[in-house]
């Protein structure tokens, strides 16, 4: 089923206003599903090829650039990427006040919202990654790549999942957020279930992400958290890998799946399409 709905603008200024007004949401932190990364990495030119005890790291953060977990960035990468969470501090200040609109229209509970920005560590980290696993892709490259440096989780009881993930993706459309992605897994067999949408800000042409969950599907994905962490680590084996994707497809497979949540789709684009439909470069 097509999700667009025609929200009446008197009724969703009305709750912007009031959005704007609430305090910080209670609840559990937002997670975002990270990118299954590969275990075969070619060292990128800006990086060098150091490992997580190599003597080699510190230098990078003398010379202004970052380091953690066995990666690191040099100082002009680092920069860049500095330049990108200031932007996105600046455009959640326009986007979040939406979203509580959204959720305050759609019923829903609005969880972890203090952790709707992702942190410069865990940004950095994933930044690195992509120039190891890519290796001559600019800085800018990766950073376009990045759909959840702002996000948030929407969540329903089954009872008014399907309805409430309508009526919230309408109202954030007819805000004028394009959307740029719409992962409905609820029809997988195996793995993880949920709703993962991107969108793209009007303003400031940021990308932010709305996961739309149900409290056993939200429940599921906090569980098998650590257990993605270990899969995804290089040191981690194939048949190690293997059992721990087991594990989650098992805790995944009990998730009560809404009725019409698997048929949800993401709400048609309207008006005209905007000139520019990629971040422009970041400058340090």
């Amino acid at each position: 089923m097509n999700i667009s709905r025609t929200v009446s603008r008197a009724t969703t200024a009305a709750a912007l206003a009031a959005a704007l007004g609430m305090g910080a949401v209670q609840g559990a932190a937002a997670a975002s599903p990270a990118e299954r990364a590969a275990t075969g990495r070619t060292v990128h030119a800006s990086l060098s090829p150091v490992s997580a005890v190599s003597p080699a790291l510190p230098a990078y953060k003398e010379d202004g650039g970052w380091t953690g977990d066995g990666l690191a960035l040099n100082a002009a990468d680092n920069a860049r990427v500095d330049a990108f969470i200031e932007r996105a501090r600046n455009a959640e200040r326009s986007i979040s006040p939406q979203v509580r609109t959204a959720a305050l229209l759609s019923g829903a509970e609005l969880i972890g919202f203090d952790h709707r920005l992702k942190s410069p560590d865990s940004l950095k980290r994933k930044v690195a990654t992509s120039l190891l696993d890519h290796p001559g892709q600019p800085v800018n490259d990766a950073l376009a790549g990045i759909s959840d440096s702002v996000r948030y989780t929407l969540q329903w009881p089954d009872s008014r999942y399907t309805e409430g993930v309508a009526r919230a993706a309408s109202v954030l459309s007819a805000w004028g957020n394009d959307s740029t992605k719409w992962s409905n897994t609820w029809a997988r067999a195996k793995g993880y279930k949920a709703i993962n949408s991107g969108w793209r800000a009007p303003r400031s042409e940021h990308l932010f992400e709305v996961q739309f969950h149900t409290p056993a599907s939200k429940h599921a994905q906090e569980v098998t958290h650590t257990l993605y962490e270990e899969q995804r680590l290089p040191t981690t084996s194939t048949e190690r890998a293997r059992e721990l994707q087991a594990r989650q497809d098992a805790i995944f497979a009990a998730v009560p799946v809404p009725p019409g949540a698997d048929s949800l789709t993401a709400p048609a684009r309207s008006g005209a399409p905007r000139p520019s439909l990629r971040p422009q470069p970041v400058a340090p």
